[in-house]
């Protein structure tokens, strides 16, 4: 069960001395900016939000622009950066990221923020065409990214280049009518979906509705260009033609003035505020992606303004130059828990109503109550720990990973209880929310880590006491006057007070079981090896479910701590088990 983009909507800044960092967001390291990476929500897609470290005040002016990525790019390459020997070129043909800087240079009176969108297709043609309900998961990725502004009301800006236009086009298919908080519609030669009698009326209701809706069309004559003794486009299916088409349109309703300069034709109409530009193509090349390199995103952001022409010359000089980083340096990705409802159980009174339940029926409380977001916020805040880990081969990797900061509870902020659980409902969690179970290695590494280190606190088995929610209760009170004795916070990483439910090599070998580990001592010793002794579905009081960020980075690049687990050399850095885990996850086997 996949989730919408998470707690972020309710946004709260913590402010520093030098930075207003956004919930869930990391700065960049580069020109005072901030990033939060989100994926698969909804499935099979990724975005990038790219905010200044400044700008976020109460009564800030938020400009948010929605860029649809090319057919075949990836959010990395989109971005840019400074070629070095070897590099793939695609690095070097948008650089959305250093226009964006310019942007920010010259529109001082606003917060400008890109979403960058890309999905698992690399094509917007082909996600849609694949994707049952995409017209409304369009939609829905729209809604949700504007949502963590809303406290701004942003201003909607939609922008894309080649396939990234039939994001556009989704999105404005998706509603009788265009927002009102939508300010701007530009096309970086991506124009191929339009069709009149699906946008036509839309976007001329749109641009009429007010004097700050302004749209920008770019083009070239893609319909003389041959490749490979082929055409690169059918005689009606190019951006030419179709921008021609949408311009034929919208002179029905504006009126248009035409001046070429160059190889450029100028159709401007209303007050400027549309222009649709069109390149013609004499020598029939191709000219797709230098429209967007030639200081086309910004002039695509500028059209109608003031700052049109500023500094910068469309199909000009790169006017962005010394606003391109050394490198991409992109997050972790968000975790995907959702919201607490406001009217959700408390921890005292989800205890008490499981109390009497049988087991399979508890576990299955325990499912929904976390999966709907009945947890504390401090667990969202994820902790950033990196390190330096030798592989197989004894190569080192720099790896960065993020871990909750203590173990899985049910409830608000002042009124939880972590509760253990079987690992199979642990796994189910673990799904949902774009995470893993730890190994024994990482929950040593935690250990040795954590702000606080608790002393284990056992209770002697009389029965199958231990097993009772009331033993889950009175551990979590020693718990809490443990920490509190400590000086200790919520949020802060806590280690010592559970035995880790954890990933090994035995979920294959023996099926069946669960596998724990930990309950460290305070001289680093574990009171628990690794044992796999107990049944699936046994669970104590001892037993505490801390998850991984399932995506970590290793010397920058991210990875999958799954994909890992399994990579014959690369399993080390998780693991100290002698060989990759051909099982990375817990398989329900009744």
């Amino acid at each position: 069960m996949k989730q919408s983009i998470p707690f972020l909507v309710s946004i709260i800044l913590t402010f520093t001395a030098q930075a207003q960092i956004l919930p869930g967001f990391k700065p960049s390291g580069y020109f005072n900016e901030q990033q939060l990476v989100i994926e698969d929500s909804p499935p099979g897609t990724r975005i990038l939000i790219n905010a200044p470290l400044e700008g976020f005040e109460k009564d800030a002016s938020v400009l948010l622009i929605f860029f649809a990525l090319p057919n075949g790019n990836t959010i990395e390459q989109t971005y840019g950066k400074k070629l070095n020997a070897g590099d793939d070129w695609h690095f070097d043909i948008q650089h959305i990221a250093a226009q964006t800087r310019s942007l920010r240079k010259k529109l001082k009176d606003q917060t400008v923020v890109v979403a960058y969108l890309e999905n698992s297709f690399k094509s917007w043609p082909a996600w849609t065409a694949k994707t049952p309900e995409a017209i409304s998961r369009t939609k829905k990725i729209v809604d949700d990214i504007t949502g963590i502004f809303t406290q701004w009301n942003p201003r909607i800006a939609l922008n894309g280049h080649s396939g990234g236009g039939r994001f556009i086009f989704s999105y404005i298919n998706s509603m009788e009518a265009i927002p009102k908080n939508v300010e701007r519609i530009a096309f970086l030669d991506s124009s191929y979906g339009y069709e009149d009698t699906l946008h036509g009326a839309k976007i001329v209701r749109w641009l009429k509705s007010g004097k700050n809706k302004f749209l920008c069309t770019l083009a070239y004559n893609d319909s003389v260009v041959v490749y490979n003794g082929r055409p690169v486009v059918s005689p009606t299916g190019g951006t030419w033609y179709r921008s021609k088409m949408m311009k034929n349109y919208l002179a029905g309703y504006f009126r248009f003035k035409t001046y070429e300069k160059d190889t450029i034709q100028w159709n401007r109409a209303n007050g400027r505020r549309i222009e649709i530009i069109l390149k013609s193509n004499p020598k029939q090349k191709i000219y797709h992606t230098t429209q967007v390199e030639f200081n086309g995103f910004i002039h695509s952001m500028l059209s109608g303004t003031k700052y049109e022409g500023k500094g910068y010359t469309y199909y000009g000089k790169r006017a962005y130059s010394d606003f391109i980083s050394d490198s991409v340096i992109i997050p972790i990705r968000q975790i995907n828990i959702p919201l607490r409802n406001a009217n959700a159980e408390s921890g005292s009174a989800f205890m008490s109503r499981i109390s009497r339940l049988p087991l399979d029926e508890r576990e299955e409380e325990i499912y929904k109550a976390l999966a709907s977001g009945n947890l504390p916020g401090f667990l969202r805040n994820m902790i950033t720990l990196t390190g330096e880990f030798p592989d197989s081969a004894g190569a080192n990797h720099k790896v960065t990973f993020e871990v909750m900061p203590d173990y899985l509870a049910v409830g608000s902020d002042t009124d939880f209880c972590r509760i253990p659980m079987n690992p199979y409902t642990a796994q189910r969690l673990a799904d949902d929310f774009g995470m893993s179970l730890i190994t024994s290695k990482m929950s040593d590494y935690i250990y040795s880590k954590a702000d606080y280190k608790l002393k284990p606190f056992n209770y002697v088995p009389v029965g199958n006491a231990n097993e009772m929610v009331s033993r889950f209760e009175e551990h979590q009170k020693q718990i809490e006057t443990q920490l509190k004795e400590a000086g200790g916070s919520h949020g802060r990483l806590v280690a010592g007070i559970k035995k880790d439910v954890i990933l090994s090599g035995r979920l294959a070998a023996q099926p069946g079981k669960v596998v724990i580990y930990g309950w460290h001592k305070l001289d680093g010793i574990p009171i628990q090896p690794v044992y796999s002794g107990h049944v699936w579905w046994y669970v104590d009081y001892s037993h505490g479910i801390r998850f991984i960020n399932n995506q970590v980075l290793v010397d920058g690049k991210p990875l999958l701590f799954t994909d890992i687990l399994q990579d014959p050399v690369l399993y080390k850095i998780f693991s100290n088990e002698d060989s990759p885990m051909e099982q990375v996850i817990y398989f329900r086997k009744d």
